[in-house]
Protein backbone atom coordinates (compact mmCIF):
# COMPACT_ATOMS: atom_id res chain seq x y z
CA UNK A 1 0.00 0.00 0.00
CA UNK A 2 1.36 3.28 -0.91
CA UNK A 3 1.15 6.69 0.74
CA UNK A 4 -1.42 7.83 -1.53
CA UNK A 5 -3.44 5.18 -1.13
CA UNK A 6 -3.54 5.75 3.01
CA UNK A 7 -4.46 9.40 2.34
CA UNK A 8 -7.12 8.61 0.60
CA UNK A 9 -8.89 6.14 2.91
CA UNK A 10 -8.41 8.59 5.82
CA UNK A 11 -9.62 11.32 3.35
CA UNK A 12 -12.72 9.10 2.62
CA UNK A 13 -13.41 8.64 6.30
CA UNK A 14 -13.46 12.19 7.04
CA UNK A 15 -15.35 12.78 3.96
CA UNK A 16 -18.40 10.53 5.80
CA UNK A 17 -17.78 11.50 9.13
CA UNK A 18 -18.02 15.12 8.18
CA UNK A 19 -21.13 14.55 6.40
CA UNK A 20 -22.72 12.76 9.20
CA UNK A 21 -21.99 15.42 11.41
CA UNK A 22 -23.16 18.25 9.37
CA UNK A 23 -26.42 16.56 8.37
CA UNK A 24 -27.14 16.14 12.19
CA UNK A 25 -25.88 19.73 12.93
CA UNK A 26 -28.19 21.49 9.70
CA UNK A 27 -31.52 19.15 11.01
CA UNK A 28 -30.96 20.60 14.79
CA UNK A 29 -29.72 23.60 13.41
CA UNK A 30 -26.33 23.08 15.40
CA UNK A 31 -24.04 24.37 12.63
CA UNK A 32 -23.05 27.73 14.92
CA UNK A 33 -21.86 24.93 17.32
CA UNK A 34 -20.15 22.79 15.08
CA UNK A 35 -18.21 26.06 13.95
CA UNK A 36 -16.89 27.06 17.19
CA UNK A 37 -16.62 23.11 17.98
CA UNK A 38 -13.92 23.62 15.10
CA UNK A 39 -12.11 26.11 16.35
CA UNK A 40 -11.65 24.83 19.38
CA UNK A 41 -10.43 21.49 17.95
CA UNK A 42 -8.32 22.91 15.19
CA UNK A 43 -6.90 24.81 18.55
CA UNK A 44 -5.83 21.80 20.21
CA UNK A 45 -4.36 19.82 17.16
CA UNK A 46 -2.52 23.12 16.43
CA UNK A 47 -1.78 23.84 20.20
CA UNK A 48 -1.12 20.54 22.06
CA UNK A 49 1.57 18.15 21.11
CA UNK A 50 -0.34 15.33 23.65
CA UNK A 51 -3.70 15.98 21.92
CA UNK A 52 -1.86 15.15 18.50
CA UNK A 53 -0.15 11.75 19.93
CA UNK A 54 -3.83 10.69 21.51
CA UNK A 55 -5.39 10.84 18.19
CA UNK A 56 -2.35 9.36 16.31
CA UNK A 57 -0.62 6.98 18.78
CA UNK A 58 -1.47 3.15 18.41
CA UNK A 59 0.19 3.11 22.35
CA UNK A 60 -3.39 3.88 23.47
CA UNK A 61 -6.40 1.79 23.17
CA UNK A 62 -9.73 2.51 22.55
CA UNK A 63 -10.62 2.35 25.62
CA UNK A 64 -7.97 5.21 26.79
CA UNK A 65 -8.69 6.72 23.96
CA UNK A 66 -12.25 7.19 24.52
CA UNK A 67 -12.07 8.10 27.94
CA UNK A 68 -9.63 10.58 27.51
CA UNK A 69 -11.38 12.26 24.40
CA UNK A 70 -14.93 12.57 26.34
CA UNK A 71 -12.94 14.46 28.91
CA UNK A 72 -11.30 16.27 26.78
CA UNK A 73 -14.49 17.32 24.60
CA UNK A 74 -16.10 17.99 28.24
CA UNK A 75 -13.84 19.99 28.87
CA UNK A 76 -13.19 21.91 25.32
CA UNK A 77 -17.48 22.43 25.84
CA UNK A 78 -18.02 20.84 23.06
CA UNK A 79 -21.27 20.01 20.87
CA UNK A 80 -23.15 17.35 22.07
CA UNK A 81 -23.07 16.13 18.52
CA UNK A 82 -18.96 16.35 17.88
CA UNK A 83 -18.61 15.23 21.43
CA UNK A 84 -20.75 11.93 20.22
CA UNK A 85 -19.04 11.49 16.99
CA UNK A 86 -15.29 11.90 18.54
CA UNK A 87 -16.22 9.12 21.13
CA UNK A 88 -18.03 6.91 18.30
CA UNK A 89 -14.48 7.59 16.24
CA UNK A 90 -12.34 6.57 19.12
CA UNK A 91 -14.90 3.50 19.60
CA UNK A 92 -13.37 2.82 16.09
CA UNK A 93 -9.80 3.92 16.65
CA UNK A 94 -10.69 6.95 13.59
CA UNK A 95 -9.01 9.51 15.48
CA UNK A 96 -6.13 9.60 13.48
CA UNK A 97 -8.51 11.26 10.62
CA UNK A 98 -9.82 14.28 12.72
CA UNK A 99 -7.16 17.11 10.94
CA UNK A 100 -9.00 15.95 7.92
CA UNK A 101 -12.68 15.69 9.60
CA UNK A 102 -12.37 19.70 10.63
CA UNK A 103 -10.99 20.36 7.20
CA UNK A 104 -14.06 18.81 5.16
CA UNK A 105 -16.25 20.19 7.87
CA UNK A 106 -15.10 23.26 7.66
CA UNK A 107 -15.05 22.95 3.79
CA UNK A 108 -19.21 21.98 3.68
CA UNK A 109 -20.21 24.47 6.03
CA UNK A 110 -18.39 27.26 3.91
CA UNK A 111 -19.37 25.97 0.81
CA UNK A 112 -23.30 25.72 1.88
CA UNK A 113 -22.46 29.70 3.11
CA UNK A 114 -21.50 30.71 -0.45
CA UNK A 115 -17.68 31.07 1.22
CA UNK A 116 -14.36 29.90 -0.08
CA UNK A 117 -11.40 29.39 2.80
CA UNK A 118 -8.43 30.58 1.49
CA UNK A 119 -4.90 29.26 3.92
CA UNK A 120 -2.46 31.91 3.96
CA UNK A 121 0.87 31.22 4.98
CA UNK A 122 3.13 34.35 5.75
CA UNK A 123 6.86 35.14 7.27
CA UNK A 124 4.94 37.38 10.21
CA UNK A 125 1.39 37.48 11.49
CA UNK A 126 -0.91 39.91 9.52
CA UNK A 127 -2.00 43.07 10.38
CA UNK A 128 -5.59 42.92 11.05
CA UNK A 129 -5.98 45.52 7.92
CA UNK A 130 -3.19 42.97 5.90
CA UNK A 131 -5.76 40.26 6.34
CA UNK A 132 -8.46 42.33 5.55
CA UNK A 133 -7.22 44.10 2.67
CA UNK A 134 -6.29 40.33 1.69
CA UNK A 135 -9.73 39.39 2.28
CA UNK A 136 -11.57 42.22 0.18
CA UNK A 137 -9.11 41.32 -3.25
CA UNK A 138 -10.18 37.63 -2.96
CA UNK A 139 -13.30 38.36 -2.47
CA UNK A 140 -13.12 39.69 -5.77
CA UNK A 141 -11.37 37.50 -7.73
CA UNK A 142 -13.18 34.37 -6.73
CA UNK A 143 -16.63 35.98 -6.61
CA UNK A 144 -17.58 34.49 -3.09
CA UNK A 145 -17.22 35.92 0.15
CA UNK A 146 -13.52 34.81 1.45
CA UNK A 147 -12.57 33.57 5.17
CA UNK A 148 -8.55 33.61 6.01
CA UNK A 149 -7.18 30.20 7.87
CA UNK A 150 -4.04 32.23 8.80
CA UNK A 151 -0.59 30.73 9.74
CA UNK A 152 3.20 32.07 10.26
CA UNK A 153 6.31 30.00 8.88
CA UNK A 154 9.38 32.42 9.47
CA UNK A 155 11.14 29.86 7.34
CA UNK A 156 9.60 31.71 4.20
CA UNK A 157 11.93 34.82 5.02
CA UNK A 158 9.05 36.86 3.38
CA UNK A 159 5.94 37.29 1.25
CA UNK A 160 3.26 35.02 1.72
CA UNK A 161 1.93 31.37 0.30
CA UNK A 162 -2.06 32.02 -0.34
CA UNK A 163 -4.33 28.62 -1.46
CA UNK A 164 -7.70 28.75 -2.41
CA UNK A 165 -9.59 25.80 -3.26
CA UNK A 166 -6.85 24.54 -6.08
CA UNK A 167 -4.99 27.02 -6.55
CA UNK A 168 -2.21 28.35 -4.86
CA UNK A 169 -0.03 31.68 -5.33
CA UNK A 170 3.55 31.81 -3.81
CA UNK A 171 5.31 35.39 -3.68
CA UNK A 172 7.38 33.90 -0.22
CA UNK A 173 11.28 34.82 -0.82
CA UNK A 174 11.95 31.27 -0.06
CA UNK A 175 10.37 29.61 -3.09
CA UNK A 176 12.04 32.96 -5.07
CA UNK A 177 15.68 31.89 -3.61
CA UNK A 178 15.20 28.16 -4.60
CA UNK A 179 14.06 29.41 -8.04
CA UNK A 180 17.29 31.13 -8.37
CA UNK A 181 18.94 28.37 -7.08
CA UNK A 182 17.87 25.82 -9.31
CA UNK A 183 18.39 28.53 -12.69
CA UNK A 184 21.80 28.66 -11.56
CA UNK A 185 22.61 24.83 -10.78
CA UNK A 186 21.25 24.85 -14.61
CA UNK A 187 23.73 27.66 -16.23
CA UNK A 188 26.48 26.50 -13.73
Amino acid sequence: MDVSETASISTGIAQRYASAVYDLAKDGDKVKDIESDLDALNEALNGSEDFRDLINSPVYTRDEQGKAITALAKKMNLSSIMSSTLALMASKRRLFVLPQLVRTLREQIAEDKGEVTADVVSAKALTKAQSDKLAKTLTANTGKTVTLQTTVDESLIGGLIVKVGSKMIDTSIRSKLNSLQNVMKEVG
